[in-house]
């Protein structure tokens, strides 16, 4: 009978290495609790008029990051610990905006009722964000050991490195961190804006006025759009919404789905400068753009990239007119050229003139107009490039001055200017009169693709809510008046382009 030998019994040599055990297990807690935090581990809560995000993040630093998209960030050296707090502004919340505008006593208590919203979030945060590391910790030990009692082991080892991170935060802690934020994107001119973090602490009255009119801007502008009159011409008529120079104005794009709306627009033409550096952190500020309710033609202008160009490009319903190129859209050919210089790259020689780019936009018109196929409507960002089109089109649009402007040209064509849709953007606080938001409606006969008529809107400046609208009829379509209603005198800019 044959004898059966026991298998050897394992030497403490042939036995896995307690240290590459320990690590293998810190690698499923710290990858757990990472995919925890990233799926569970955020809180959406209220903070003043504002609605955010907050979320922890592993780091090796830690602080605090506040993201104010599309402008920017705000980095505090809150805390020294593994974990960084990240809070993104997502909305400004109408109802608790219009509160504030209703009731300005409540922002004496502002900053109060911010720091209890806060602390409310971070009390939730806390907890989801243990709710989320154990389950993370847990559940990937169990996928990678297949043992309840090492899962559980991952579980509790997480909590504990969340636990002993929570007590470093605490015991670092720097309230004064708030008085020198760091800035990064757009925000980097933050300071000169409103002020350093310091002297708003110091001068906080007028802060708060400036924090009054920041806040009541928006929602005031919003609802000076909904009392506008509409124009019901006849139903064949083709509705164009001309704007211009809207610098990164985020108030423009509610403005410009309330017109399209209450006018049926067909068609929206922007002439250039919707961005104000025109680098990539800026074009999520782009994406409202295909929920405006009409086509978006675009060109370039002096503040907007090739960067910025190729994103529009990606975007559903926009159209980006360059070289002299053309497209018909809602009966109407248009074609344009985008701004031959690039004005936030000072380290770029500009490509060529604004006459010598006008020139082409001209060429490119004359060719499809011997072709066959006329353009109905040119775009050029610069006056001086669009002028180089007279007798190639019957209108041509254009912007860069932050003004309004109508002139015919020597054989012909007619130059519309528009001001400013975005009353000049992130420049709007500079000047001591905040500069109007001003676009205009153009109606087009659909037989003849000729101009009919147009209304110039012009709608107060930061902090104002004063709203105007005067029609207007080409001189060949009312003899003896260049209008149908007196023209409002126009403010001249006191803002650069």
């Amino acid at each position: 009978m044959a004898r059966v030998t026991a298998p050897p019994r394992p030497t403490l040599d042939d036995r896995p290495n307690p240290w590459l055990r320990s690590l293998g297990l810190l690698t499923v807690v710290l990858v757990g609790a990472w995919l925890g935090l990233l799926i569970v581990g955020n809180v959406r809560t209220p903070v003043g008029p504002m609605d955010t995000t907050m979320t922890l993040r592993p780091s090796l630093t830690g602080g605090t990051k506040i993201n104010v998209s599309p402008l920017g960030a705000l980095h505090l050296d809150s805390h020294t610990a593994p974990v960084r707090l990240d809070v993104n502004v997502d909305q400004l919340d109408p109802a608790r905006a219009q509160a504030l505008v209703d009731h300005p006593e409540r922002l004496s208590g502002l900053q109060d009722e911010v720091a209890q919203d806060v602390g409310r979030g971070t009390l939730d945060l806390a907890v989801r964000s243990c709710v989320a590391v154990v389950s993370g910790a847990t559940a990937l030990g169990l996928a990678v050991y297949r043992r309840p009692r090492r899962a559980l082991t991952a579980g509790g080892l997480a909590l504990a490195l969340l636990t002993a991170s929570g007590i470093t935060a605490y015991a670092t802690w720097n309230p004064k961190s708030v008085l020198e934020p760091r800035f990064s994107g757009l925000l980097t001119s933050a300071p000169s804006l409103v002020g350093n973090a310091r002297s708003i602490v110091t001068e906080f009255d007028v802060y708060q006025k400036e924090l009054a009119r920041l806040v009541t801007n928006v929602t005031k502008l919003y609802d000076a759009t909904s009392t506008l009159p509409a124009y019901t011409p006849d139903p064949s008529t083709i509705r164009v919404l001309h704007v211009s120079d809207i610098h990164l104005n985020p108030a423009s794009w509610k403005i410009i789905a309330s017109l399209v709306e209450q006018y049926d627009v067909d068609v929206i033409v922007d002439s250039g400068d919707t961005m104000d550096h025109g680098t990539a952190a800026e074009n999520g500020f782009l994406d409202p753009i295909e929920d405006l309710g009409a086509p978006y033609v675009w060109v370039r202008g002096n503040h907007d990239s090739r960067v910025t160009q190729r994103y529009l490009k990606g975007l559903k319903n926009v159209h980006v007119l360059d070289d002299g190129r053309a497209t018909t859209i809602a009966g109407l050919r248009f074609a344009g050229i985008g701004d031959p210089q690039f004005t936030p790259d000072r380290s770029q020689e500009q490509e060529t003139s604004q006459e010598l780019a006008g020139a082409r936009l001209a060429t490119a018109l004359r060719d499809q107009r011997a072709a066959g196929t006329p353009v109905d409507v040119a775009v050029a960002h610069e006056p001086s490039a669009a002028r180089e089109t007279d007798g190639e089109v019957p209108l041509v649009l254009s912007g860069h001055l932050h003004h309004q402007e109508m002139e015919v040209l020597k054989y012909g064509t007619r130059l519309r200017i528009e001001g400013s849709t975005g009353g000049s953007g992130l420049r709007a606080i500079e000047g001591e009169h905040p500069d109007p938001i001003e676009t205009s409606i153009l109606y087009f006969d659909r037989g003849t693709r000729r101009l009919q008529a147009w209304d110039e809107i012009r709608l107060g400046g930061l902090g104002l809510t004063t709203a105007e609208v005067s029609r207007h009829l080409p001189e060949e379509n009312t003899p003896g008046a260049s209008s149908a209603s007196p023209t409002p005198p126009t403010t001249p800019s006191t803002t650069s382009p």
